[in-house]
């Protein structure tokens, strides 16, 4: 533990960086801590892929180093067997690399730890501290994957967003890793930083359209891949947490930083903080954005469809001879309540059942797009025509005519707000009470319009008449038109 960079506390546990926790529970483990003072150290660098410290005893110095087993078997020459130093013969070698390779198979983590004594305290911008190492053996390290990481990488993928793995560890590791969350199939290739060093722009270009791993990148290769997916038209949201990880977060669309590891410098570069560390946390963010933008677009849809059925009702009534339908306090009503409580209703919308079944939105997509305003202008032409109707009928009739279009135009409002719920899901496979607020204030406004009818107080104030039950029912009928209308709309687009 001398060499670990975790904090141990009294209780039976280490704080601290998630490999150097392991590190100093292991060397726990292992037995008591030798009485060895720290003096000097070389801090870990993701380019480097390794550390080293120094530390006195009462009668000479050595040096610890640890870091990718790759790396660090290149500098080593001698082998500690637990009681003595010896010289690695070729075999032997050739022995530890084949385990080391099996450990990076089965995904795992592989650090190697070795040690070098010194005479006198050595100079840590001297090179040859960390050459002529002895190799005092290797740790495997996993951080197993989580259920709903697994889970969330096939639902981003449904949702036609593409999962790609880049990462400092071994290749092999990288690979089984990847295979676990199912980002790649077995046998995917894995590029490497020093495969993306000989590449140009427009074959990095190339490479980054079908390639989900990298492995042994250094920060630098991240921007390149940013920039590369970028060039090809691609959003790009990048995770990470350390200091080296800042570029490539402010270089991507969206930076998304760990909240519990990253680094404060990580955490301002990025657009996001993920509090949990979580990738799951991640797709559900996606889900959360998609359910408000709908919800925006259903308060649109329902809200200018009722504002241009409104126009039409006034504007075109002269024209094809009617009295003018409404007064100025119907329109108010109409604007404030009928308008107001199932609109402000829609934006508590749950999601949709395939929402994350679909590919992302172009971002320079309007709002209007994918069939909203034509959805405005038949709906509000039927609506209007609807209301039309129902004041050329009451007229024919001699009945309350004003009334009549009045209340025709507001519940056939309501029917709207109900049928808008979901671009394609009918009501009937939705429920009527899965969203309580809708519903409650669609039954709210229709009790407001049965009193504005009926209550002599309020017939006074809004100049409207009692409706007799014929009238009344032809109303409640007339009003479900709409309804039924984009439920059939909604049906065509299912079958499509």
């Amino acid at each position: 533990n001398v060499s670990v960079e975790a904090v141990e506390t009294e209780n039976p546990i280490a704080i601290g960086e998630p490999t150097e926790v392991a590190l100093a529970l292991l060397g726990r483990r292992a037995g008591p801590e030798p009485p060895w003072a720290r003096v000097s150290e070389v801090p870990f660098d993701s380019n480097r892929k390794r550390m080293t410290t120094v530390h006195h005893s009462s009668e000479r110095f050595i040096s610890f180093t640890k870091g990718a087993f790759d790396v660090l078997f290149a500098r080593t020459t001698t082998v500690w067997t637990g009681t003595a130093v010896i010289e690695l013969p070729k075999a032997e070698r050739e022995k530890i690399e084949a385990t080391a390779e099996k450990m990076a198979a089965d995904g795992l983590r592989v650090l190697a730890l070795t040690c070098r004594f010194w005479p006198q305290e050595p100079d840590i911008d001297d090179p040859s501290l960390e050459q002529g190492l002895v190799l005092l053996g290797l740790v495997g390290l996993m951080d197993p994957p989580r259920a709903e990481a697994i889970r969330a990488v096939e639902v981003s993928k449904h949702a036609g967003i593409t999962p790609v793995m880049i990462t400092g560890d071994h290749p092999a590791t990288a690979l089984r890793i990847a295979q676990t969350l199912e980002i790649v199939e077995k046998g995917h290739p894995v590029v490497t930083g020093a495969q993306l060093e000989r590449l140009d722009g427009d074959q990095l270009r190339q490479l980054v359209r079908e390639t989900r791993v990298y492995a042994r990148v250094a920060p630098e290769h991240k921007i390149k891949i940013v920039k590369a997916l970028q060039a090809n038209g691609e959003i790009v949201a990048m995770t990470g947490d350390g200091v080296n990880d800042a570029p490539a977060l402010k270089s991507a669309d969206i930076g998304v930083a760990m909240g519990v590891t990253g680094t404060d410098v990580a955490k301002e570069a990025s657009d996001l903080v993920l509090l949990d560390d979580n990738f799951a946390t991640i797709v559900q963010a996606v889900a959360g954005g998609r359910r408000i933008y709908d919800n925006i677009r259903r308060f649109i849809k329902y809200t200018l469809t009722s504002n241009t059925a409104e126009i039409l009702v006034m504007l075109l009534a002269p024209f094809v001879g009617l009295p003018i339908p409404l007064l100025p306090i119907h329109i108010l009503w109409i604007n404030l309540v009928t308008d107001g409580l199932p609109g402000l209703a829609l934006a508590t919308e749950g999601p949709e059942s395939r929402l994350m079944d679909r590919s992302p939105r172009d971002p320079r997509e309007s709002v209007f797009a994918r069939g909203l305003w034509q959805h405005l202008i038949w709906v509000g032409i039927l609506m209007a025509a609807v209301s039309l109707f129902s004041q050329a009928w009451s007229l024919g009739h001699n009945g309350a005519w004003q009334t009549m279009i009045f209340s025709v135009l507001a519940l056939s409002q309501m029917g709207h707000a109900l049928a808008v719920r979901s671009e394609t899901d009918s009501l009937f496979s939705q429920g009527l009470f899965t969203n309580r607020f809708l519903f409650g204030s669609v039954m709210l406004t229709l009790g407001l319009q049965l009193a504005i009818i009926y209550t002599p107080a309020l017939q006074a104030l809004f100049h409207t008449q009692a409706l007799t039950m014929a009238e009344l029912a032809t109303v409640l009928a007339l009003s479900t038109i709409v309804f039924f209308a984009v439920e059939v709309e909604k049906l065509i687009k299912r079958r499509g």
